[in-house]
């Protein structure tokens, strides 16, 4: 990036939550009975684990999503503001809308170590296109594709930013098309293998990757304990990377992390097998804690494990790191706490759709909306 480029180099917008993750369960909850767990954390979700991930990688990382006037949405504002240096200019705080809250189970012997969330939520009063309007020319945006394209991802294409994109499971299994033709607008697409293979109709990672890079310029495709594929149309480069022997403590936001390290890789130029290692790498270093977005590496935590390898096969996979790292990785980063610290009651209510404040001075408080926890959510979590 040229010193004198002052555009974000990552654009994001989507839904923020605050997460409760909870970790060392015995078991699946049973009915009627009461489970203690072994760790706990929490921080903000969602958008929030690119927003963190990226942050973390030095990147200039501007968010327009929507926080709650209560608690939750403040202490989350501080988090990211204050503590984790993300962009909040485009963001808005919405006076009588909760923040979304999921509590995340980390289930022991679930396939690939996943978890189960449980959400509760409201339909945001902001959509992504009233949150960005014409969105500022960044270096790359990070999207989750949904079956219908909002005008902003349009805008931001032909304004020269490169689109990395991802998608979720449908739940409905249509496995719309429309999601594959906004690929025209994207440089980039990041889907897991299950995910890929329903919306490409086909059998095999393989199979769906060789039809995705024909839609995109960089395909990929995420294998959980197998690792990654990609093929990156622009440089005729293929890659396979083995997935890392990590412990798994906690998988919340570990797609979120491949991606954004994914990002940061790329804007450093370098070439496809090492971005795809870089980003297994980092992902991996992420479920090995609690608490999705705050469980992000970062430079600290690549550099740290780079640093007390000794595997000689690991040390030469992963040889292009001593050029790659930073002299200075920074400071070790804030893990997830337990339960969030004190916050002082705010006074006064802001006026409706007021932008985000300032790092350090949270949003004050309107008299929340009434509404009822036994309301079905309008919301969904991918």
């Amino acid at each position: 990036m040229s010193v004198d480029d002052e555009r974000p180099d990552v654009l994001l917008t989507g839904l923020l939550f605050y997460d409760l993750v909870l970790t060392g369960l015995p078991g699946p909850p049973v009915p009627g009975e009461e489970i203690w767990t072994s760790g706990m954390g929490c921080g903000p979700g969602g958008i929030a684990n690119l927003a963190v991930a990226a942050a973390r990688f030095g990147l200039r990382t501007s968010l327009a999503t929507v926080f709650g006037d209560d608690f939750y949405g403040a202490w989350c504002q501080e988090v990211l503001a204050g503590q984790e240096g993300v962009g909040l200019a485009r963001s808005r705080t919405a006076p009588g809308w909760p923040t979304p809250v999921t509590v995340a189970l980390a289930l022991p012997g679930a396939p690939g170590a996943d978890r189960a969330l449980v959400t509760h939520g409201e339909e945001p009063p902001y959509s992504q296109d009233e949150l960005l309007g014409d969105p500022p020319a960044a270096r790359t945006a990070l999207v989750h594709l949904e079956a219908e394209a909002p005008a902003w991802l349009g805008k931001a294409a032909a304004n020269g930013t490169r689109v990395f994109a991802d998608v979720g499971w449908d739940p409905a299994r249509r496995w719309s098309r429309d999601v594959l033709d906004q690929l025209a607008l994207c440089h980039a697409f990041l889907p897991n293998e299950a995910e890929a293979t329903a919306y490409t109709r086909t059998d095999t990672a393989v199979a769906a990757l060789g039809v995705l890079a024909e839609l995109v310029p960089v395909a990929v495709v995420t294998r959980g304990g197998r690792g990654a594929i990609a093929v990156d149309q622009t440089t005729g480069e293929y890659a396979e990377v083995p997935a890392l022997d990590i412990g798994v403590v906690d998988a919340t936001g570990a797609g979120d992390v491949f991606g954004a390290s994914f990002v940061a890789a790329s804007l450093g130029g370098w070439p496809l097998a090492e971005r795809l290692r870089f980003a297994v790498l980092a992902a991996g270093l992420s479920v090995a804690r609690h608490g999705g977005a705050l469980a992000a590496p970062g430079w600290y935590g690549v550099d740290r494990w780079w640093r007390t390898r000794s595997d000689p096969e690991l040390r030469r996979a992963y040889s292009f790191l001593a050029d790659r790292l930073p002299a200075d990785p920074g400071p070790p980063p804030r893990p997830a706490p337990v339960t969030p610290p004190a916050w002082p009651a705010p006074a006064t209510a802001p006026e409706r759709g007021a932008p985000v404040p300032a790092p350090g001075r949270p949003a004050p408080a309107a008299s929340p909306v009434p509404h009822s926890d036994d309301d079905p959510p309008a919301t969904a979590r991918s």
